[in-house]
């Protein structure tokens, strides 16, 4: 697991006077193996320091999902593209929001991009 913490502080005009930039987050990322969403959890984490955003983010395999969603507690589930295929069955198996990153987004590594959705999923839920 990767962890991120870094105060609140000042915001990029995306993100002020957002309630949901003052708490502590975690996203977990999913795709086949977890390598490919690794790589942007890092640009999430990057995004995430940059805005004063305190964050837990991590990746994993779909095939440890369940037991990873268990340990971890996340507050939103993110496929990656290419196990799209698993949002209906996901949504019914866990009791958080789960979506699937935009396939640019995920190719380009936009990881400021994903946190904010991120974030947008947090916010409709809570």
């Amino acid at each position: 697991m990767i962890y991120c913490a870094y105060p609140v502080e000042s915001h990029s005009d995306e993100f002020k006077n957002k309630e949901i930039v003052n708490m502590a987050h975690k996203i977990m990322l999913v795709c086949s193996a977890g390598m490919s969403t690794s790589m942007l959890v890092q640009k999430m984490l990057a995004a995430a320091k940059s805005e004063g955003i305190e964050a837990t983010i991590f990746a994993t395999s779909t095939a440890d999902a369940a037991n990873k969603a268990a340990s971890e507690n996340p507050e939103v589930l993110l496929l990656g593209p290419q196990v799209r295929f698993l949002e209906e069955k996901f949504k019914k198996e866990f009791s958080i929001p789960v979506a699937v990153i935009d396939m640019q987004d995920y190719g380009m590594m936009r990881g400021d991009a994903v946190l904010k959705f991120a974030l947008t999923l947090i916010k409709k839920e809570g």
